[in-house]
């Protein structure tokens, strides 16, 4: 039974953790815009940024769409994790761990959640298994 459940709770992981990611990502650039996003940052202290801020909020774009997806899962949660670590470390490590006085408890689970999701296979549907699959299924030959 948990076999069968498996590749399904996966799934369910890996597109509620990459819409959190798209949706923080796409705010730094429509509600907060890439110039407050760099301010935010260089409040915060975060070095270099007026690059980190576009930087982050790509990756936040793009490593979300790549778990919702399925695609590039050990890169992308690898990156996602280290963008949340960078959260904890600039923003929310002083304000200790509950997530309700600001503190890391909630990027903490999502670097985690990043982490298991990107190195688990992501489960139904990902394309990184279906592409995998397709290329094991037809071993190429070499022909002398």
């Amino acid at each position: 039974m948990i076999d069968q459940a498996r590749p399904i709770a996966l799934l369910l992981a890996r597109i509620a953790i990459g819409v959190i990611f798209l949706v923080h990502g796409y705010q730094k650039f429509a509600d907060m815009g890439i110039a407050g996003t760099t301010k935010f940052f260089e409040s915060a202290g975060i070095p270099l940024a007026g690059v980190a801020a576009p930087a982050v909020a790509v990756l936040e774009v793009v490593g979300g769409i790549a778990l919702i997806l399925g695609a590039a899962l050990p890169i992308a949660g690898t990156l996602l994790a280290l963008d949340m670590i960078g959260a904890i470390v600039f923003v929310h490590g002083s304000s200790g761990f509950g997530a309700g006085e600001g503190g890391y408890e909630f990027v903490l689970a999502l670097a985690a959640a990043s982490l298991a999701v990107g190195f688990t296979g992501g489960g139904a549907l990902a394309l990184d298994a279906l592409l995998g699959r397709r290329r094991t299924t037809a071993p190429a030959t070499a022909q002398l």
